[in-house]
């Protein structure tokens, strides 16, 4: 199914309304908002796939300048929000609250401040009707409450500027090599280029498997297209919720660290889609077995934590622009480096270093802020390479000379 995206517009009117009250109980009160919002007008812009979703919200504050602010609105389908960005974003039942993120707490008049969501519905993923900034009613689609005490304002607000500007973290999470790490991968936990493969099905050390489901997607290995010598892996991934196929490494990594390098060339055939995917997926025993993935959403590279569904970077436009897609045609050498004593993480696409997938400790928006919530590094005890699906996205891909190590392997 192809992402749709649709636009509500939410125009204000004063008027009061009860605020939410929320039921999370460890959450850290925030200070009380100075500035009250006498007029507000807010965008609700969706992309949605089959079972997920992402919104952008924009709040233009039409009253006295803001320091503080608070918006609130209810679903009224089943949608639950996984992450969020340039706010901290709270769901109680089918209640939402969205707060400030600090640096952009500040709104003036006729400014505005971009933040956005993420999440996941299965029958129905309607946009809220109404949402209130700071305990005041914006009412959707120009459609006013019973006998509204004002008129909404004539004078479209100025143009505001667009998502609060980020500066990439400086420092990586580990530090690279003076020259290029060796291209070899001689003493490496995995060093596989697959010409050790006799057959159309993996074996020895490569096994078929699908952890969570299965779906049409088949792994072969592949005598036509390679990288270096004759063989490669080859993946058919195929659309549709929860369609998995993966070769899986059987060896143990679970004492590879602290830093786990990990280096393989890829080759695809369709771009990335708008929706979640993954083709790199490794059990990681800090989250209970569950996967640290690596695939693409919203055109570009980015990881995934199953757990909490967290992304790197986050998906705002500004996290996805500081993120690069994965072209397609050719072959294209991917390597990354796991901190497993700590969450540093960092990832190279052809020896180019990719701001928006590195994690450095100190959380940065529309980067590592959401990543940051779960501080336990990750431990990843195995390797599978494949395809997984949770909506749109057919694509073939090709895996060779695949490393694993505690040293930099090079491209």
């Amino acid at each position: 199914m192809r992402a749709s995206s649709r636009r509500l517009v939410v125009r204000p009117w004063l008027w009061p309304v009860a605020a939410v009250a929320l039921l999370l109980p460890a959450l850290v009160a925030l200070p009380a908002a100075h500035g009250a919002a006498t007029g507000c007008s807010m965008t609700y812009t969706v992309n949605q796939w089959t079972g997920g979703f992402t919104a952008q919200i924009k709040i233009t504050n039409l009253g006295p300048a803001i320091t503080g602010w608070k918006a609130t609105w209810s679903y009224q389908g089943d949608q639950h929000i996984t992450s969020g960005w340039n706010a901290t974003v709270t769901q109680s039942g089918t209640a939402v609250t969205a707060t400030d993120a600090g640096y952009n707490a500040s709104i003036p008049t006729n400014g505005s401040a971009d933040f956005g969501v993420q999440g996941t519905w299965s029958s129905a993923d309607p946009s809220p009707t109404v949402i209130t900034l700071n305990g005041l009613g914006c009412t959707a689609n120009g459609s006013p409450p019973t006998d509204p005490p004002t008129t909404p304002p004539t004078t479209p607000p100025t143009t505001p500027p667009t998502t609060p500007p980020t500066t990439p973290p400086t420092t990586p999470p580990t530090t690279p090599p003076t020259s290029a790490p060796p291209a070899g991968c001689s003493g490496a936990v995995i060093c596989a280029d697959f010409e050790d493969q006799s057959g159309t099905a993996p074996s020895g050390q490569w096994t078929t498997a699908a952890p969570d489901c299965s779906g049409t997607g088949t792994a072969t290995v592949d005598t036509s297209v390679a990288h270096s010598g004759t063989r490669s892996i080859r993946v058919n991934g195929h659309a549709g919720y929860c369609n998995h196929v993966f070769v899986a490494d059987t060896q143990d990594l679970s004492a590879v660290g602290p830093v786990m390098y990990v280096r393989m060339w890829v080759r695809h055939t369709t771009a990335l889609p708008a929706a979640h995917v993954a083709f790199v997926s490794m059990p990681d025993s800090s989250q209970a077995g569950r996967a640290l993935r690596i695939g693409g959403q919203n055109g570009a590279l980015q990881w995934n934590r199953e757990s909490d569904d967290a992304t790197l970077p986050a998906q705002s436009p500004a996290g996805v622009a500081l993120s690069a897609p994965l072209p397609t045609g050719s072959w294209q050498c991917l390597r990354f480096a796991i901190g497993t004593t700590s969450p540093n993480l960092q990832t190279w696409l052809n020896g180019q270093d990719v701001p928006g997938l590195r994690v450095d400790g100190v959380p940065t928006a529309d980067i590592d802020q959401q990543w940051l919530s779960r501080t336990t590094p990750p431990r990843p005890t195995a390797l599978r390479l494949g395809w997984e699906s949770y909506g749109t996205g057919d694509d073939t891909l090709w895996f060779d000379d695949v490393a694993v190590g505690t040293a930099p392997i090079g491209c």
